[in-house]
């Protein structure tokens, strides 16, 4: 998706230099257009009609579907529960979303052509891009998890700088969302790293949009106007630091551990949406706990473990552990992934961000 937006600018059709060119290649640009806007998310607006009014389509904008992919993607029920919305406004919802959104099979060749289209954010260290085969993947969501100081939060707030950059310098050439959980964020850090990209640290700032979530409902809140903002402007990185600290401290005991994980399941599907829907990579940060295990620790096993049990780990696409290093380096393993395999790389946290460690 933001390999195809990013012709737009370079390719403006009531140029000058447009209009001297042959008409086969006029053709062919308009045609790069065409697609460049297709390739962009679809608002939910323009269902409008057909069967469905301006205030169904408000309706659904208030309920969190700003694009017509939500609401293809949204099951009946769902939609239902919208106040306003009947079963025979669901019906013609669904109906209409589906034509425009392809659903069914394709073949594996297309699908792989598609995945070949999908951009990677550098992380800022060419090891640890390396051990990602180019960076942190869009259209998914990356976990990393570690203990405190193993470099969680300044990989995050190197990203937001890095997802600015231009397709060919490893970037994504969108803005960046942070979610703050923890009240770790740092505008002074974006600066910093700005600066060794030779990119404007107060544009860097201005494309970086940050909010403090209080709780787990607001938290789930904020991602709905994440969606309305997405569907706005153009986004290429949503952090989430930490996705689950606020699960731990607002359900507590054995008692609603079952309303945690249900909770927070439905977070990580909201997270999982978005990605879906507008192309940006998801990138979430989580926390460990000691496993009480003495074999673990006298065979060498794993002594502590990331939480949120396995709905954290079906949801997240890549799972990156984090560990110290000696000084300021850190090692990063493939913890979990569908297609990198299990392998470290060592990184380090310099004053202008995540980079490379110096032998």
């Amino acid at each position: 998706k933001f390999l195809r937006c990013s012709l737009l600018p370079l390719l403006t059709s009531g140029s000058s230099y447009f209009l001297r060119m042959p008409r086969q290649a006029q053709e062919e640009i308009q045609q790069q257009e065409d697609e460049a806007v297709d390739a962009g998310p679809r608002l939910i607006s323009i269902l409008e009609g057909n069967g469905i009014s301006a205030t169904d389509i408000k309706k659904l904008q208030e309920a969190g579907f700003f694009t017509v992919d939500a609401a293809a993607f949204a099951t009946k029920k769902h939609l239902m529960s919208i106040k306003g919305i009947s079963e025979q406004k669901a019906d013609k919802i669904l109906t209409e979303a589906t034509k425009l959104v392809p659903m069914g099979f394709v073949t594996a060749t297309e699908y792989h052509q598609r995945r070949a289209e999908l951009i990677q954010i550098t992380t800022g260290s060419k090891e640890l891009d390396k051990l990602l085969e180019g960076g942190i993947e869009t259209g998914s969501i990356t976990e990393i998890f570690g203990e405190f100081r193993t470099g969680k939060t300044q990989l995050c707030h190197t990203l937001c700088v890095t997802c600015q950059l231009p397709l060919d310098h490893g970037g994504g050439e969108g803005k960046a969302l942070y979610v703050d959980t923890e009240g770790t964020f740092r505008p002074q850090r974006l600066v910093s790293i700005a600066e060794r990209y030779g990119l404007n640290g107060p544009d860097v700032l201005d494309n970086v949009a940050y909010a403090r979530a209080y709780n787990s409902d607001h938290q789930q809140q904020l991602l709905l106007m994440a969606s309305a903002m997405m569907s706005e402007s153009r986004y290429a990185l949503l952090v989430v630091d930490s996705a689950t600290a606020l699960f731990r401290t607002d359900y507590t005991g054995r008692g609603e551990l079952s309303e945690r994980q249900i909770k927070l399941a439905r977070f990580l599907r909201s997270l999982m949406r978005i990605a879906d829907e507008f192309g940006v990579a998801v990138v979430i940060t989580n926390q460990v706990v000691a496993t009480v295990d003495g074999n673990a620790a006298m065979f060498g096993g794993e002594t502590k473990k990331p939480i949120g049990g396995n709905i954290m780990a079906h949801a997240s696409t890549t799972r990156l552990s984090l560990r110290k290093g000696r000084g300021e380096t850190r090692i990063c393993k493939i913890y979990d992934s569908p297609s990198l395999p299990e392998a470290e790389a060592t990184f380090a946290i310099l004053p202008d961000g995540i980079g490379d460690a110096k032998d």
